[in-house]
């Protein structure tokens, strides 16, 4: 286990956590100047890209899933490349292709790799779910080892490099569900709801009045990846870390430490990756608030859109109207925290200071 002392040694100075948090409320802002609303999407999304991790996000069409994307790769100014995904997209689509060309200086004819659109910083997968499996798993190499295999040749993806997928929950034909194993490797998976009745309004005034202003790009790639390395020396107290393992371990219905409603209502827990994405979202949280060490309220507030697409339920559950965010909340309430919260921050800051 990591020692707190040598964790805390580690911790980003103020200076890089007043960066982080001047980047995060600059992007905030270029990003309001045109989605409305959507604040905890926004704040997720960011957490997702802060902490070097891709992301999943689900919602109706007409809910700006694309616009809000496109218009965060515009504030950070990283190349941003759309693929429309369909029923007949082929994995060389994605990933690129090897052509015969003929070299003019030696007459030989050689194969040469073209790129395809997955060597870019933002890759917006829209509407992931309506392409075949084999496509799907395209992208899995990719977004794992951040590299793409082809003709025995292995060509490494610019950094950074994010996947953001989209798909549409309410229309289920002709669509190719993504498999568990490949949904793990999103860090997160991100609901976008409707906006209230005042964000509504004020959307139609928007989108329906004069051209509304264009984002300005306010952090660069080499920034990004330097924001990235700050959150990762964020420290986590040991006795949120233990928190962490007994929640992770608790979702697992065959195991000792799990409630009787996991045992009734889960088909498959999260794994350890699932503990580690929880982890650092809640680093890249606190360090995004300027806050230099993680809370328990930071581990609450990211375990719903963590772990939601690593947990399985089961017809119990569906019958009894329970869902995987319902769960996770449940869970939330039941583990304790090596006794209240507030104790737990108190004995967090204790050992930062000490």
């Amino acid at each position: 286990m990591t020692d707190s002392t040598d964790t805390a040694s580690q911790a980003p100075d103020l200076e890089d956590l007043n960066k982080l948090k001047t980047a995060y409320d600059n992007v905030r802002e270029q990003i309001g100047k045109v989605i409305v609303g959507q604040e905890d999407v926004i704040e997720q999304l960011l957490v997702s890209i802060f902490a070097r991790g891709h992301c999943i996000l689900e919602g109706v069409p007409g809910l700006a899933k694309t616009l809000l994307v496109s218009t965060l790769a515009k504030s950070l100014s990283l190349d941003f490349t759309r693929v429309q995904f369909t029923p007949d997209l082929m994995p060389s689509d994605i990933t690129g292709t090897e052509v015969i060309e003929e070299n003019k200086s030696t007459g030989h004819r050689e194969f040469k790799f073209v790129h395809g659109p997955v060597f870019t910083n933002f890759l917006l997968a829209d509407e992931i779910n309506r392409t075949p499996p084999k496509t799907q798993a395209a992208l899995l190499e990719g977004m794992q080892e951040r590299q793409v295999s082809a003709g025995g040749k292995r060509y490494a993806l610019p950094d950074p490099f994010f996947v953001l997928a989209t798909q549409n929950p309410i229309e289920q034909e002709g669509t190719y569900p993504l498999p568990e194993a490949q949904l793990d490797r999103f860090f997160m998976k991100v609901f976008v709801d409707y906006p209230t009745p005042e964000e509504e309004k004020d959307i139609y005034k928007m989108m329906t009045g004069a051209p509304v202003g264009e984002p300005e790009p306010v952090l660069g790639g080499e920034e990004v990846i330097h924001l990235q390395k700050t959150v990762r020396r964020v420290p986590i107290n040991d006795l949120l870390l233990d928190y962490v393992m007994r929640f992770i371990r608790a979702t697992r219905y065959n195991t000792d430490d799990a409630p009787d409603f996991i045992k009734r209502w889960l088909l498959w827990g999260a794994g350890p990756r699932g503990g580690q994405a929880l982890i650092m979202a809640a680093k890249t949280r606190a360090a995004l608030q300027g806050r230099p060490e993680v809370s328990i309220e930071d581990l609450h507030a990211m375990a719903v859109p963590v772990l939601r697409h690593r947990l399985v339920i089961n017809y119990n559950a569906e019958a009894e109207g329970e869902t995987t965010d319902s769960v996770i909340k449940r869970l939330i309430d039941t583990i304790p925290v090596g006794g209240d919260a507030a104790a737990s921050d108190k004995a967090v800051q204790r050992t930062l200071t000490s």
